[in-house]
């Protein structure tokens, strides 16, 4: 995953009404924090930044006073009904460090005729080094036919990835589907049987 670079400033101010302002400016609050040093207190550009952190697991570069800092994006509050970032917890990272992260699993392909997969575990945690993090865990489902499970241990895992979560956890489940056309059928049968005469 390449870096997103952006530029940082210090700010001394907190609470809620210098939030207010930083977002009326274009500016997100942000806090960096890690290896034991003191959160550093910042603001980012609003615009660059939102587009930086819809890849999962961003890597950002920051400028701050001339310093360049390599930060993992931690956690992202954002308004409830605008879903505006409203602020953006940061973890200081070094390269060739490992750290940490969850990872979504992407299914690919098609399962046999007349089956269906069921995603049972939509992430997996991995450890992976901070410069090089994976955004997804792909799963090729193609020709797989019902009865078939594919668990955390049989993922292809991104190169220089360890996985974390318990091997034996299910992934995906690969089933029989149900025809919709017979329980469509069922429900009309029951829906139009004649009631039985009551018996005087």
């Amino acid at each position: 995953m390449s870096e997103q670079k952006l530029a940082a400033e210090v700010r001394a101010e907190f609470g809620k009404g210098f939030a207010r302002r930083a977002r009326m400016a274009g500016k997100i609050p942000a806090v960096i924090y890690g290896h034991g040093a003191e959160p550093i207190h910042i603001t980012l550009p609003a615009k660059a930044t939102t587009l930086a952190v819809r890849t999962a697991n961003a890597l950002l570069s920051l400028d701050i006073n001339g310093e360049a800092h390599l930060a993992l994006v931690k956690d992202i509050q954002r308004n409830p009904i605008k879903q505006i970032i409203e602020h953006i917890d940061l973890l200081t990272v070094r390269q060739g460090e490992k750290v940490t992260v969850d990872v979504a699993v992407h299914v690919t392909g098609e399962t046999a005729p007349g089956t269906v997969h069921n995603l049972e575990l939509t992430v997996v945690s991995l450890e992976a080094e901070a410069t090089h993090l994976p955004t997804a865990v792909e799963v090729d489902i193609e020709g797989r036919t019902a009865g078939e499970h594919i668990h955390a241990s049989d993922l292809v895992l991104p190169k220089g990835s360890v996985l974390l979560t318990d091997a034996e956890a299910l992934v995906i489940n690969i089933s029989e589907a149900i025809e919709a056309e017979e329980e469509e059928g069922e429900a009309a049968a029951s829906v139009g049987a004649p009631a039985e005469a009551s018996a005087e």
